[in-house]
Parts: C-alpha cells; sequence; structure tokens
C-alpha cells in the first residue's frame, strides 16, 4: 500500500466534503451578499438553514460516498471471476435513494452505510438525480438515463473514479466516469465533464503537477464527441486563472453559476489553479465557494482535486475537525485502499463480505 497514494485519498474525500459543507450555506445566495458579510470570503463554517448546522454536509458528499462503496464493492465482486462491474455504482445509488425517500435504515438493505443514521437527511438533492433514480429502480441497473440533464449532480459526485490506483488506466477512468454519471444525467456536456474530472484526479493521483494533468485531460476531452461545452469551459478556466488580474467572485462568475456540469468543473478548476500551493487551500475553497451559484459542488470539486494534489496534510484542520460525518469519510477512504491495494486478503474474510456484499 502507498502512504502517498492513501493521503490523496483521504485528502480527496474529506476536501470535497470540507468544500461542500462550506459552500452549502450560501448556495442561493448573491456573490455580494456573501462579499458584505464575509469579506475575506468564507472561510470557515457557518449555520445554513433550519437543521443544517455550521460544518453539514449535502447530497454531494453524500452520493460521493456511496460512489465509494459501490467502487468497492464492485471490487469485492471480481472474486467470483467477474470482470469489474461498474453497474454495481447504479445499485449504490439505489441505496442512496432510501436515505431521501425513508426516515431511516428499513432493514430490507445490506452492508454497513445504507445503516449510518446521520445519511438519511434531505440536504437540497438534485431533482434529476431523485427522478432519473426512482425511474431506475424497475429497470436493469447500469443502463444509461433517457433525459437531456447537463445539470451538476454526475460531476460533483465521480471523484472517487478517479482515485483508483494506477492499474486503470486514465482513459478507463474518464470512460467510466462518464458512464457513473450517465446513470442519472443523459446530457453528453453532464457525462464528459464528469469524465474530466475523475481523469484529472487520477492523473495528480500519479504524481502529476496540476497543469500537466489539465494537458492530458484536455486532449483525452478532445478525442470525445461532444466535448466542446466542456473543452471551452476547462480552457476559459485556465486562461481566467493565468491571466486575470485579480482573483474573485467577478471572475468566478465570468464562468458562470456552476449549475450545470461543465461550469462546475471550471469553477472548481479555476479556484484550484489561482490558489494552487498546499498552504493556499483554504484560499481556494473561499473562492470556489463565494459566488453567486452552486457554491456547494464547486467547493466540493475544488475541494477533491487539490485534496488529490496535496494529500490531506495540506487540508485546513479548522475545517477538518468540525466537518460532519468525518469518521465515516475516512473509513470509506482507508477501505478503498485496502480493497485496491492488498484484495486478496480481504475477499477471504467474512467479515469484509458482510461489510461490503457483491451486488
Amino acid at each position: 500500500m502507498s502512504l502517498e497514494w492513501q493521503s490523496r485519498v483521504r485528502g480527496s474525500l474529506l476536501g470535497g466534503a470540507i468544500g461542500d459543507a462550506l459552500g452549502a450555506p450560501v448556495e442561493f445566495e448573491q456573490g455580494r451578499a456573501i462579499v458584505a458579510a464575509h469579506p475575506e470570503r468564507l472561510r470557515s463554517f457557518v449555520s445554513g438553514q433550519a437543521g443544517w448546522p455550521p460544518g453539514t454536509i449535502t447530497d454531494d458528499t453524500q452520493m460521493t460516498l456511496f460512489t465509494v462503496e459501490g467502487l468497492i464493492r464492485a471490487g469485492v465482486r471480481t472474486e467470483r471471476g467477474i470482470g469489474f462491474t461498474v453497474a454495481v455504482v447504479h445499485r449504490a445509488y439505489d441505496r442512496w435513494l432510501d436515505t431521501q425517500l425513508l426516515p431511516g435504515p428499513s432493514g430490507e438493505r445490506d452492508g454497513w452505510l445504507q445503516g449510518e443514521q446521520w445519511l438519511y437527511a434531505r440536504r437540497a438533492p438534485g431533482n434529476t438525480c431523485l427522478s432519473a433514480l426512482t425511474g431506475s429502480r424497475n429497470t436493469q441497473f447500469g443502463l444509461q438515463a433517457v433525459n437531456d440533464s447537463k445539470g451538476c449532480g454526475g460531476v460533483m459526485r465521480v471523484a472517487p473514479v478517479g482515485l483508483l490506483p494506477e492499474r486503470f488506466s486514465t482513459e478507463w477512468v474518464f470512460d467510466t466516469a462518464a458512464e457513473v454519471a450517465g446513470y442519472t444525467h443523459g446530457h453528453p456536456t453532464g457525462k464528459l465533464a464528469s469524465g474530466a474530472l475523475a481523469a484529472l484526479i487520477h492523473e495528480l493521483c500519479r504524481g502529476a503537477e496540476l497543469d500537466a494533468a489539465l494537458d492530458t485531460t484536455a486532449a483525452l476531452l478532445a478525442a470525445r464527441e461532444g466535448h466542446e461545452e466542456t473543452s471551452t469551459a476547462l480552457a476559459a478556466a485556465r486562461h481566467q486563472a493565468a491571466t486575470a488580474p485579480g482573483h474573485g467572485p467577478v471572475r468566478v462568475e465570468e464562468l458562470g453559476g456552476g449549475w450545470v456540469a461543465e461550469e462546475a468543473l471550471a469553477i472548481g478548476v479555476y479556484a484550484a489553479l489561482a490558489y494552487r500551493e498546499p498552504e493556499q487551500f483554504l484560499d481556494a475553497l473561499a473562492l470556489a465557494v463565494t459566488h453567486s451559484g452552486d457554491s456547494d459542488s464547486t467547493g466540493s470539486i475544488c475541494g477533491n482535486i487539490l485534496g488529490a494534489l496535496h494529500g490531506e496534510a495540506a487540508l485546513p484542520p479548522e475545517l477538518v475537525f468540525a466537518v460532519e460525518g468525518r469518521p465515516v469519510i475516512l473509513q470509506l477512504a482507508d477501505d478503498f485502499v485496502l480493497e485496491f491495494s492488498q484484495p486478496q486478503r480481504l475477499h477471504s474474510e467474512a467479515g469484509w463480505r458482510a461489510r461490503y456484499p457483491p451486488s
């Protein structure tokens, strides 16, 4: 097991949760109002609507955690001699749907994550995710959604695909993340922006610098039909970071509001490029969430990227200790690393298979 890879996995998942929780309370506020209340930009957790204390995560992190669980269970499934079946992640999203429709665990599901009562909270889940997953309950898992949505509900949850180890090629990671996003979002841009984020994170986990990882991602993206919207958004983010005289909400909003996939990706990338040093992690998150748009998703994406780049040691400790669900996030991160580094020692353990049933 590589301790550096483990640090990147933990950093990306926890960094995404921190960005999510930082931006959630101001998601529907205007950038000017956020700056008026927080002249140094939003740099600490604040309370949101009723029942959302400081540090509360949203559906962005909830669905990301079920992505991790689905990938682990897909790995366990290979013990049967079956190939790595990505549709297992779709089934994991069906368990997430329970957390949005039921008051608590029903006792009819397997695995441990669906038994976490704190996840049974509706934190403004996306309508596209809810409707697509509700509609797929009576169909075969693994089918692509039949809609034209390119909302950011796909890209905000696929970072774990990029965290898979080096034996999974970056091209495979790109296409797999696009497929995973496609379980709920049918528009090509919704899928390709998701593939681009996962490819970027995968390259960072392999040790690439941020610019080099973006170059690789851009090349993979350009080779796919329907890439133009995402390619244009990523290019704009890079240009903005390299040439804008000052980084702030006005610059962020020139990239859009983050409500759709390519804009959310662009804002997260722009903030990561603007403040790319390890000691600037909080500066990047503050930039990513201080705007008139989907602040939790753009904060989450930025946190996923920089967490993969720098590892968990760079995370702002004053936010790490206070984010909701940290023990579960880190447990999943470590279990993910164990499954994809030492499966031969785990798959014979009944306790591991009970924890992550291969389905």
